[in-house]
């Protein structure tokens, strides 16, 4: 039977994406993520899940072992580099990745699915909670871009921290928009509504 295809992640296409710069142990890995402010994508604060992405990737011949290394600071550290094969994988992960818009299911549409369960105050003081949330996100994102600008960073390695703040001030908007809607009455439900909703359409 065929061996099915490398399966993709945020956090193994990152390795990947690393190792085509230079040989890395994971500790470097680790610490490039920070430094180049991909933390904002990519889930790297459990240590645990980079070294499992890693056994997968070298398990999976997309990346091999190129030296293993001590010295009087550290213990053994194995150094990894990128194969052929993960170098081509890459590639095929980015086409689907920026070409192919993914159903996903992020847990914030799924509660708006059930908001019947709250009444409208309780929904408009959450969500002005998640909109001051928000607001502090946004200054930060603009602050991290600009920080950014002021390295001489080209504008290609800044394109997620745009797509970030992008989002982030739409969803910001839309939250404050809602949030308005409820405290002027514009939007509204009641017991009654949920029950008529619950026994399902009307037959003529």
């Amino acid at each position: 039977m065929a061996n099915s295809a490398p399966r993709s992640s945020p956090l193994a296409l990152t390795v990947l994406a690393l190792l085509h710069y230079k040989p890395l142990h994971p500790y470097g890995i680790q610490r490039l993520v920070k430094d180049w402010g991909k933390e904002q994508v990519v889930n790297v604060r459990q240590r645990a899940s980079l070294y499992r992405t890693i056994e997968r990737l070298n398990g999976e011949g997309l990346i091999a072992v190129r030296e293993t290394g001590r010295d009087q600071q550290y213990p053994e550290r194995t150094v990894y580099e990128v194969t052929d094969a993960g170098r081509d994988t890459a590639r095929a992960w980015l086409d689907e990745m920026l070409s192919a818009p993914k159903q996903e299911f992020p847990e914030f549409p799924a509660a708006l699915s059930n908001l019947l369960l709250l009444t409208p105050g309780e929904v408009a003081d959450l969500l002005q909670r998640r909109a001051d949330a928000l607001a502090e996100q946004l200054d930060g994102l603009q602050t991290a871009l600009a920080a950014e600008a002021e390295r001489g960073l080209p504008r290609v390695t800044r394109l997620e921290t745009e797509y970030l703040r992008a989002v982030t001030a739409a969803e910001l908007y839309w939250a404050r928009a809602v949030v308005e809607d409820l405290r002027a009455g514009g939007l509204s439900w009641s017991k009654e509504q949920l029950d008529a909703v619950a026994e399902g359409p009307v037959q003529d």
